[in-house]
């Protein structure tokens, strides 16, 4: 059984655990929250460790699920929850190393009672790796950090090489939708996914990468931007 994760130490000794910039953990958890990271979080956790490659994600849940989707990045939960709690045929990936961010997931997993949800605690780039081809029906990269600064331009999750392994991970017709508040970082991932063969960008106007989609619930972080001026564009691509 995967280890709660109660400490800033990598879950396992590889380069790939140090891939991650940024923090692990915030302030000192409350005590519902620590009861839930170590009680609830190691019969949900993705044990790194024990990722093996050519892994069928289906087998991360205990009745294999219709299809599996990755949320990269999934902050608080609640668009995790939101698509979980609405799709409970569909097993769903969260990758998020804050530990804040999964306590508040787990929180959420709890009262509404879901049973469809894994976490993995480190980069998310190490567990596509393990994943066999073709084996997830979609993907949520939802407002990630920008790296604003040039010199870590190269921190930021759109490049080539993870988009390369995101196509590998990604079935034929699969979404991969993407949001941002970040002016550059939008521009940004415009020029690297019109560089991708292996992606469709899903857009019939110029206006749809305006509008949120109903079935994409708005996120504290996107109406933190709203109130402080920042627009969110909305992106989805289809893989070829």
């Amino acid at each position: 059984m995967p280890r709660a994760m109660m400490t800033d130490t990598p879950a396992f000794d590889d380069i790939h655990a140090r891939r991650i910039h940024g923090r692990r953990r915030g302030k000192p958890l409350r005590p519902r929250a620590r009861a839930l990271v170590e009680s609830l979080l190691p019969r949900l956790e993705i044990a790194a460790a024990r990722l093996t490659r050519g892994t069928d994600p289906k087998s991360f849940f205990a009745a294999p699920p219709r299809d599996v989707w990755l949320e990269i990045g999934f902050g608080k939960g609640e668009h995790l929850l939101w698509q979980a709690e609405r799709h409970p045929d569909i097993g769903f990936i969260g990758v998020e190393p804050f530990i804040d961010g999964v306590a508040a997931l787990l929180a959420g997993i709890e009262e509404k009672g879901l049973t469809n949800i894994r976490i993995f605690r480190d980069d998310a780039r190490f567990l596509m790796d393990h994943l066999t081809g073709a084996s997830l029906g979609r993907c949520f990269l939802l407002f990630p950090d920008p790296w604003p600064k040039a010199r870590h331009h190269k921190r930021r999750f759109v490049n080539p090489a993870n988009l390369a392994e995101m196509a590998r991970c990604l079935r034929e017709g699969a979404e991969f939708r993407i949001g941002t508040d970040h002016a550059d970082y939008g521009r940004w991932i415009l020029a690297h996914m019109l560089r991708q063969d292996d992606f469709i960008w899903d857009v019939t106007a110029p206006a749809d990468c305006l509008t949120r989609p109903a079935d994409w619930p708005e996120t504290r972080y996107e109406a933190k931007g709203a109130r402080e001026g920042r627009p969110s564009i909305y992106l989805s691509y289809r893989r070829r």
